[in-house]
């Protein structure tokens, strides 16, 4: 019995320790259920290894894709609204290309007139000189270009990426580039145009004034330089007694080349058979350039380049008369006025031939070489006064108001002045007013 009982004992204080070993196992783990496949034997050992934790690294691949997606996605929208942004601001450039255009087209149908205002700004405040303007559409065009690079590297960079850049957007922003790069060219060119036409027109404006400038200025240092003795340097004449080849009066100015020309003096003389030759301009290859001559029983005539045209003037009743004398190279036009009235005119007198420049006048002989070797039988006997040559054809109104002594023009190439005639051979200079003198011959005649 006693044996029994502490078998019993020893069996129970055993179960009670697994028990309690079994109990303090539970307390400190987890209980896994692991699913067994049909059919399986379940006393073979299962891989009981956590499926969560097996599927942590494709999870983890997983979310790192969607991240990266994610980015791109919202760095794509970045770069979608800033083309937007760019090809607005394209449009708009393009439209103030398109309106400055406009109005340069609408200022040429209104006649090419320079506009004072370059009318809109078509890229910003332009410049008002041209060539600032060039300048500024050049950058404004280079930064087009920089822009356009820029855009073509956020394409390779977005391609890189895995994003695909849009064609049409790309193909749109090269076509709006191209009508603004050709928007952009014709403009540069009617400005380059216009700047052209502003420097010719300067140029041209500025020659007339310096050509005024410096015949005011020797105008002035004549007058300067004559200390004439007369009233006024102009009042004077020139007196040639005698019918010889050594009494003459010479003009220090010479003749630039001339396409037309008119010459008017005072004359007075009463020679016979003819007055002479007034005046004679000759040059090297041509000492009859131009000559007016009455020489014998021949009517007055006039020759230039060695023609001849014979002139309706008479002028040898011993009074002052006025002549003037004009020719143009077109055609060979001529006119001869006598105290103001028009008498006679011409053409085909050397039709197309220039005056050639650098000769000599010569006051009462005429040359048969250039400054010498005069003929007495051709020397004019007289009185001469107010001996004036333009490079135009004067108006008749102008002619007319000289010869009535309501007016007086000096000559633009040759003027009649004091200091600018010299005499030799016994040739004379004396004081004269011819509209008291004129006035005082025709009085005889009025009385009688």
């Amino acid at each position: 019995m006693i044996t029994l009982a502490v078998g019993l004992l020893y069996v129970y204080a055993l179960g009670s320790g697994r028990v309690a070993r079994a109990s303090a196992q539970a307390k400190g783990s987890r209980f896994v259920c692991t699913a067994v496949p049909p059919g399986a034997d379940v006393s073979c050992p299962v891989e009981t290894t956590n499926r969560v934790q097996s599927a942590s690294p494709q999870e983890d691949e997983f979310r790192s894709t969607i991240i990266q997606l994610r980015e791109t996605v919202l760095q794509q929208k970045e770069t979608i609204a800033s083309q937007q942004g760019t090809i607005k601001e394209l449009n708009a450039k393009l439209s103030r290309c398109e309106a400055a255009a406009q109005d340069a087209r609408d200022s040429k149908a209104r006649g090419g007139a320079r506009r004072k205002d370059y009318g809109k700004n078509t890229m910003g405040d332009l410049p008002r000189d041209p060539t600032e303007t060039i300048e500024q559409l050049g950058k404004t065009m280079q930064s087009l270009k920089d822009r356009l690079e820029n855009l073509e590297q956020q394409q390779l960079r977005a391609n890189v990426s895995g994003a695909a850049f849009p064609s049409e957007l790309r193909d749109l922003l090269k076509r709006r580039l191209g009508d603004l790069e050709s928007q952009l060219l014709r403009r540069v060119a009617e400005l380059e145009e216009e700047k052209s036409q502003l420097y010719n027109e300067t140029a041209a404006h500025r020659q007339r004034t310096e050509n005024t400038l410096n015949s005011l200025l020797e105008r002035i240092t004549e007058l300067e330089r004559s200390n004439s003795a007369f009233k006024s340097p102009e009042d004077f004449k020139i007196s040639l007694p005698l019918r010889t080849n050594y009494l003459y009066g010479r003009i220090k100015k010479s003749l630039p080349e001339m396409y037309a020309f008119t010459v008017c003096m005072w004359l007075k003389s009463s020679a016979s058979p003819g007055i002479g030759t007034p005046f004679s301009y000759g040059v090297p290859g041509q000492a009859n350039e131009i000559v007016l001559i009455e020489w014998g029983n021949n009517p007055i005539e006039l020759l230039v380049n060695d023609k001849v045209a014979q002139l309706p003037l008479s002028v040898s009743d011993g009074r002052w008369h006025h002549i003037c004398i004009t020719w143009t190279t077109r055609d060979g036009f001529w006119e001869a006025y006598q105290d103001g009235e028009r008498l006679g005119t011409g053409e085909n007198l050397a039709p197309w031939h220039p005056i050639k420049p650098g000769g000599v006048i010569i006051l009462g002989q005429e040359q048969d070489i250039v400054g010498g070797r005069f003929d007495a039988t051709q020397a004019f006997v007289g009185e001469l006064s107010h001996f004036n040559m333009w490079d135009r054809v004067l108006r008749p109104i102008d002619i007319s108001g000289m010869a009535n002594c309501s007016a007086y023009m000096p000559g633009n190439v040759v003027p009649w002045i004091d200091g600018n005639v010299e005499v030799f051979g016994g040739a004379t200079k004396a004081a004269l007013e011819i509209c008291e003198d004129r006035l005082f011959d025709s009085r005889p005649a009025e009385n009688q």
